[in-house]
């Protein structure tokens, strides 16, 4: 039985299929004439532009100032010309364009993965100066997070490392220490604080960072001179007399060597380093702002 019912459906299968002949063509050409229409031709012929000729359309627009257009032409290089020389130039022209025109994040994703593709490369050291920069341009006000000025510091410091000879280490060395002198005043900002409240275990915590990490800042006067009154205020003499004895060493014209001399003072006391105290030793690492 089930043999003789295929054998009974020929006949029905024959139209279906002669029908299907008829129907398919037409649903085909109907296709392609409506993908057709569908085709933007502008899209199409850029597409199809060489790598060459789309770079160099970057590098046109970027000098021009048109930094959008740049960026599309150089992102155009990069998903149409994978893998070429072109793209591998592309892809740091179109970080630069993206730092140009404020987009941080994009300029820092596209260098790392500049850094992460072609590592040894003469642009590698510029890929990472554009993330630097991109890291340095949100440092924000020191009452704030200083999360991009830690970053800044990692990076630029990772610049002057691996590449030491780079063109770029000098303004890098610049920019580790704008963000080093952020990242001092929000440590002192927070001192401050805990001493107005008599923390002042918190507050010899911060002040002391300040001088031992940050001392070539231009906050490490100020934090020996709160040292004195920190430890003045605990009862810690000793201590007091040695961050004043320290800060008249390194900085003898300053008002906070002053001011610190008049507190001892009330108290008939004077600067006296004691050489033993961390104070004393981290002195000899102050090089100054």
């Amino acid at each position: 039985m089930f043999f003789k019912r295929i054998g009974q459906s020929k006949a029905p299968h024959r139209a279906v299929f002669l029908a299907l002949s008829v129907v398919v063509p037409s649903l085909f050409l109907s296709a392609c004439m409506s993908s057709e229409k569908d085709v933007d031709l502008s899209t199409y012929v850029e597409q199809t532009e060489p790598a060459d000729v789309l770079y160099n359309q970057g590098l046109a627009n970027l000098n021009a100032g048109r930094l959008q257009e740049a960026s599309r032409k150089f992102s155009a290089v990069d998903r149409q010309h994978p893998y070429s020389e072109y793209a591998r130039k592309s892809m740091v022209m179109g970080a630069f364009a993206d730092y140009r025109q404020g987009n941080y994040t994009e300029a820092i994703g596209s260098a790392k993965r500049y850094l992460t593709l072609y590592p040894s490369t003469d642009d590698a050291a510029y890929a990472q100066y554009i993330i630097g920069l991109s890291y340095y341009r949100q440092i924000r006000d020191v009452t704030q997070d200083q999360k991009e000025a830690r970053q800044t510091v990692q990076t630029m410091q990772d610049l002057v490392t691996r590449w030491p000879d780079s063109e770029y280490v000098d303004d890098a060395k610049e920019k580790i220490r704008f963000a080093n002198d952020q990242l001092a005043g929000k440590e002192m900002q927070i001192g401050r604080y805990y001493l107005e409240r008599r923390e002042y275990i918190a507050a010899v915590k911060r002040f002391r960072l300040v001088v031992e990490t940050y001392s070539n800042t231009r906050h490490v006067e100020e934090a020996l001179a709160r040292l004195t009154e920190t430890y003045y205020a605990m009862g810690l003499t000793s201590e007091a007399q040695t961050a004043a004895a320290v800060l008249g060493t390194n900085y003898p014209d300053s008002v906070w060597y002053k001011d610190s001399y008049k507190l001892l003072q009330t108290g008939g006391l004077e600067p006296r380093e004691n050489a033993g105290s961390w104070i004393a030793k981290a002195g000899k690492l102050i090089t100054g702002a």
